[in-house]
């Protein structure tokens, strides 16, 4: 109840102060302000095709994060075609995304231009965002820029948390979020200046609580855990003549519980999972400028984090303790308003300590350290045509030295067509059982065939994008159709058909590619109603041992997606709604006969559709909204397979590919104080 109340509380002292002083800002506000001034008459789209990005990069802008229910990053992709995000399992709420058909494994995640959220936090790095700090998020598609490191080789997720230096802050921002599943988010964030204006600090927290404990299907499984978070992240900013300086430090508490829980179980030994988090991160930036007229710039970044998790599922533990450290400098300048260099070095160090009770190989320690240097070069001619060549170096101390090449190209011969092209190479190390713990949540263990558990990847990724803005009287149609093609040279391949008591991890022998197509429209129907419409097509085959090359499990040919975007005269009244429909696929894995006997399987399921909406009712400072989630209530038949006796060997909670839960509703108080 203190949780429910504290947000309460806070929210009503905050409309009380702003009551004192509303008198004198309208007084101020009507003298000075036009009432052509004050009307709007059109919105941002809630996903923005950068076509003066050299790559081919889509924003999810604040205004777009505010049309969905966004809790955290994972739950703000509703409204985009690109990128999936599912559940892993049925039982400890990991998510895995999906970008160019595969694996988040292969999308780079940056906060601010810094790696974050690796190995063993990947599975539940979607929820450790809260939707409310995040500015923006920049999703690049295919590979990227060599200065950002080596590690993306589908594409590259940004995400900017909300700071001093963007244009006209918040003061205060409060938001409390409800729903139907027992579910109560509350965020608050606040900026403030120094008397010296160029210093300025963010505070930013977030405490979600589940309050309640779900088993909808009465199959004596909780249907999702229940999650538990605090969350603090103070930074602070210095923006003098020639230099600018940010340094920030974020806090995360998370508790999981899942598995035989409530007052319906009826066991002396139930299966319980229980997942224990606390990270710590730190990062700083200094970045000084010099010889304004070729924008010449010496930076310095670096980040740390330490992720301490301890997790049990039934029997099992698997305790780590991560450290991760970071560190670039980079030089860029140009000259004769054609031609930029960059260069830089940079430092990379993993080590993760371990102590499980599972049979795995180097169950105590391992550990990364790279250091690597690049250089790229940008021909630019007056922004039509843009050429950007860049190769790195570097030397791992697992796997020697390697190179980098990568190649952009961009045509722009006016505002209303973009052509791009790139491609590239991409590698990572795959700390395999630290990544895929999530499959711990069955009866099946993870056997990694290597010495020290880590397996080497490394592809080829091309593509090409088209982006063509079309006038349609006062509006415009914009059309993006895109291409990619993926070949891995090496993988940590997943085969879930090797061994019935255990998912096998090996190194590729044989073809892995990915060709994967979409094509997207948005359209203005009417004044101030916008559709999107977008449909992505998959291939994705992958070869496995003594049983040829096949399309992994759980990985769909087709998505559908549609979107409506509608709002009344200055924005008083949004609507939005989103409809998607996934292809369907196949799940794969073992069962036993009635002679208890293994047999493989391979099922496949239909295809399903999604249905989420949104009502919001703007005031002056403040927001109600209102909406729901999967509201064609399509949900997965038997997600826990053997939930009634978790203990047996025919017990898995991994092969989702649906829905877990039905309809949910949700509702939400958003009150902000500008600047």
């Amino acid at each position: 109840m203190k949780f429910i109340l504290l947000p309460l509380t806070l929210s009503a002292l905050a409309l009380t102060m702003q009551a004192q002083v509303v008198d004198s800002a309208d007084s101020l506000t009507t003298s000075t302000i036009t009432l052509d001034d004050a009307i709007v008459t059109a919105r941002k789209a809630s996903v923005k095709y950068d076509t003066n990005a050299l790559e081919n990069t889509m924003e999810v802008s604040d205004q777009g994060l505010r049309r969905a229910a966004c809790c955290n990053l994972g739950d703000s992709f509703v409204q985009t075609a690109a990128v999936d995000v599912n559940y892993a399992d049925a039982a400890t709420g990991a998510k895995q995304i999906k970008l160019l058909g595969l694996s988040g494994s292969y999308v780079q995640m940056l906060t601010e231009s810094l790696p974050s959220f690796r190995i063993e936090a990947a599975p539940f790095g979607m929820s450790y965002i809260p939707g409310q700090w995040m500015q923006s998020i920049a999703v690049s598609k295919g590979i990227t820029s060599v200065k950002q490191g080596y590690e993306a080789i589908t594409g590259q997720i940004n995400v900017e948390y909300k700071k001093p230096q963007q244009p006209s802050p918040d003061r205060l921002l409060l938001n409390l979020y409800t729903n139907t599943g027992g579910c109560i988010d509350f965020n608050a964030c606040t900026t403030l200046f120094l008397p010296d204006p160029r210093w300025g600090t963010t505070l930013l927290a977030n405490v979600h609580r589940d309050v309640v404990q779900h088993d909808k299907n009465d199959d004596g499984f909780a249907d999702m855990p229940r999650i538990s978070t605090t969350h603090l992240f103070n930074r602070w900013y210095f923006g003098g003549d020639h230099d600018r300086f940010q340094i920030g430090v974020n806090y995360l508490a998370e508790e999981r519980r899942s598995g035989q829980r409530g007052h319906h179980i009826h066991t002396a030994n139930p299966y319980l999972i229980d997942l224990n988090t606390k990270r710590v991160e730190a990062f700083v930036k200094n970045a000084v400028f010099f010889d304004a007229a070729h924008e010449s710039n010496v930076a310095v970044m670096g980040n740390y984090a330490y992720h301490e998790q301890d997790a049990l599922y039934g029997r099992r533990t698997y305790d780590t303790d991560h450290h991760e450290a970071h560190a670039a400098l980079m030089f860029e300048t140009n000259w004769e308003q054609v031609h930029a260099l960059s260069v830089g070095l940079s430092f990379h160090y993993d080590h993760i300590a371990r102590a499980t009770l599972l049979d795995l190989p180097a169950q105590t320690n391992s550990s990364e350290a790279v250091v690597g240097a690049y250089a790229q070069y940008t021909y630019n001619l007056h922004d039509h045509f843009l050429v950007q060549p860049g190769l790195r170096i570097d030397h791992s101390d697992l796997w020697g030295t390697f190179l980098t090449p990568r190649l952009h190209v961009k045509w722009q011969p006016s505002a209303t067509f973009t052509l791009r092209a790139s491609a590239g190479k991409g590698y990572r190390t795959a700390f395999v059982a630290d990544e895929n713990q999530y499959l711990l949540a069955s009866h099946r263990g993870i056997t990694v065939e290597s010495p020290d558990g880590t397996l080497r990847e490394e592809a080829w990724n091309c593509g090409v994008n088209l982006v063509a803005k079309i006038p349609l009287g006062e509006q415009r149609m914009t059309l993006a159709a895109d291409y990619y093609y993926t070949d891995f040279q090496q993988q940590a391949v997943r085969d879930a058909l090797a061994d019935p008591y255990n998912v096998v991890f090996y190194a590729l022998n044989g073809k892995s590619r990915s060709h994967v197509a979409q094509v997207e429209i948005t359209l203005p129907i009417i004044t101030r109603l916008t559709a999107t419409m977008a449909y992505r097509y998959t291939d994705v085959k992958t070869s496995y041992r003594d049983r040829g090359t096949h399309t992994p499990a759980i990985t769909p040919r087709h998505k559908g997606l549609f979107t409506l975007a509608y709002a009344t005269r200055m924005n008083i009244w949004e609507f939005d709604a989103t409809l998607a429909l996934y292809g369907g696929g196949y799940t794969e894995g073992f069962r036993r006969d009635e002679a208890m006997q293994w047999h493989t399987y391979r099922d496949a399921y239909k295809a399903f559709p999604t249905l989420q909406a949104q009502v919001t009712r703007n005031f002056r400072h403040f927001a109600i909204y209102a909406g729901g989630e999967n509201l064609t209530n399509f949900k997965q038949k038997h997600p826990i397979i053997s939930a009634q006796d978790p203990w047996s060997e025919d017990f898995d909670a991994t092969q989702i590919w649906g829905p877990i839960e039905g309809w949910k509703l949700y509702i939400g108080f958003r009150y902000t104080l500008p600047r």
